[in-house]
């Protein structure tokens, strides 16, 4: 069998998946040359684009920033102790697999209790021997919970119910040996967006994956995290990205398109003025009403031409 591709080792809403090509052909020129040795991606999320350019370019150094502490955790794991979380995970896998669907169904439920009970006593700050069965367990929740989603209520504990799953794989050991051989160039942070500043340069390439802003009152991908990302934190993100574009970095940011909801609403052609903004079409691949998944359009922002954009 060929060897297995370096990808998302997690379902996450929102994931970009679906438009690496679309991205890939937006790709700043010199990256094949080498000419962008860095990578940095302030909005982790699923990992999708930086896998895939990760494992194209090999970057000489990557830095994947979060504010997401679980998130930041299984990367962290992933890259430290891979065996480990293996170990770990199959435990947990052979478990919930030998229960029939009711015992399932209550091993999922006592597994969330337990692992937001734990949350209290975790030190998301420090590596610890205690990170890798807590990252099993989140890898056991998103492979169970249902559509793969990540949701928090306001205390910060995971909320998502029961996926009922037929017979979902929890372990995917090829996979995620292959990711932490792809993470060796690769600093994971836990940190808001602006933390990525001074990793960000001319040599920089930067790809920004924010949470999406709401198409409409029940679409909002936003709830990662407790706080959430309003438009507040959208106007600081475009100042922000403002200020690496004048470090001579190459930009490239992606979100929903708000005119699929309202055709006169341009809130991201007014934030992006004076940037290249493209639309190409996406999927809606979660939404609480089956029937509304369908063809929608997402943009992509760059601060180069991307479809003639000359060497610097």
């Amino acid at each position: 069998m060929p060897p297995v591709t370096a990808r998302p080792f997690l379902k996450w809403a929102g994931g970009k998946a679906q438009l690496l090509d679309a991205f890939a052909k937006r790709a700043p020129r010199e990256l094949a040359g080498g000419g962008l040795p860095v990578f940095v991606e302030p909005f982790m999320g699923g990992g999708a684009v930086y896998f895939h350019f990760n494992s194209v370019f090999r970057f000489r150094e990557c830095h994947l920033f979060d504010i997401n502490e679980e998130l930041v955790l299984a990367y962290s794991v992933v890259k430290n102790d891979v065996a480990g979380l293996i170990d770990c995970l199959r435990e947990i896998s052979d478990d919930f697999l030998s229960q029939d669907g009711a015992g399932r169904r209550e091993y999922y439920y006592a597994t969330r209790d337990a692992f937001n009970c734990e949350r209290e006593t975790i030190d998301f700050g420090r590596y610890g021997a205690d990170w890798v069965e807590r990252a099993a367990r989140f890898i056991f929740l998103n492979r169970t919970c249902f559509n793969g989603l990540y949701r928090v209520n306001s205390r910060g504990g995971f909320n998502v119910p029961f996926g009922r799953y037929g017979n979902p794989r929890i372990l995917h050991e090829d996979l995620l040996r292959a990711d932490a051989e792809l993470m060796r160039n690769t600093t994971v942070h836990l940190g808001d967006f602006m933390q990525s500043e001074p990793y960000i340069s001319k040599e920089t390439f930067v790809y920004f994956d924010p949470p999406y802003r709401p198409l409409n009152r029940t679409s909002s991908f936003t709830q990662y995290a407790k706080e959430g990302f309003t438009d507040v934190e959208q106007r600081r993100l475009a100042a922000f990205y403002a200020r690496c574009d004048a470090a001579g970095a190459r930009l490239m940011l992606s979100n929903s398109d708000p005119r699929n909801a309202d055709p006169d609403d341009a809130f991201f052609d007014n934030l992006y003025s004076g940037y290249h903004v493209d639309r190409v079409p996406a999927k809606r691949m979660i939404n609480c009403d089956g029937a509304k998944r369908g063809a929608i359009h997402e943009i992509i922002v760059t601060n180069y031409d991307p479809h003639n954009h000359r060497e610097r």
